[in-house]
Parts: structure tokens; C-alpha cells; sequence
């Protein structure tokens, strides 16, 4: 089973909303619409392990960190990202970061 967290980005949640829509009107079962995200969710965790390549270097202040079911969670406050010629500066953010290397395959 690949990782849910992208379902909560605006390209997951559109793909919900249209899921959603579909069962509505019938035209699919939610069965049907539960392996379109079960597909979605292996898609784009191994698109971007294969292909972003871009790397960002941060820096900021450790709030709270937590460690639970082998995902970590950092909060960090003013944090400073940086990407060769790019600066943005902002007061806080969450990372979640789970296993990359998934003993399932994608």
C-alpha cells in the first residue's frame, strides 16, 4: 500500500471531487472509485521518487517533532528555504517525511 498524503493536495482532492461526482450520478460504483484512488495514491509517490530531482536547503528553529508509526513529523518556525538563487521566508511550517523505500511495490 503506497502512502495517502498526496490525496490532500489540490490534484488529489480534485480527483475526490470528480470521484464524488461520478458516484452521484452513477456512472461508477465507489468500489470502482476507491482503486482509481488506490492507483492515484501508488502513481504519485513513484513519480516523485523517480523524477523531481530538485533539491531545496532549509533552516529554521524545531517547535515539536514526533516519531509514530514510522512517519516523522517536524514543525518548524522561521524557516528559511533556499534554492540556488531563491530565497522565501516563513514563520512556520510542518514536514511530514514517511519511508521512501516501501517493501511494497509501485
Amino acid at each position: 500500500m503506497a502512502y495517502q498524503l498526496y490525496r490532500n493536495t489540490t490534484l488529489g482532492n480534485s480527483l475526490q471531487e470528480s470521484l464524488d461526482e461520478l458516484i452521484q450520478s452513477q456512472q461508477i460504483t465507489p468500489q470502482l472509485a476507491l482503486q482509481v484512488l488506490l492507483q492515484f495514491d501508488k502513481a504519485i509517490n513513484a513519480a516523485l521518487a523517480q523524477r523531481v530531482r530538485n533539491r531545496v536547503n532549509f533552516r529554521g528553529s524545531l517547535n515539536t517533532y514526533r516519531f509514530c508509526d514510522n512517519v516523522w513529523t517536524f514543525v518548524l518556525n522561521d524557516v528559511e528555504f533556499r534554492e540556488v538563487t531563491e530565497l522565501v521566508k516563513v514563520d512556520k511550517v510542518k514536514i511530514v517525511a514517511c519511508d521512501g523505500k516501501s517493501k511494497y511495490e509501485i
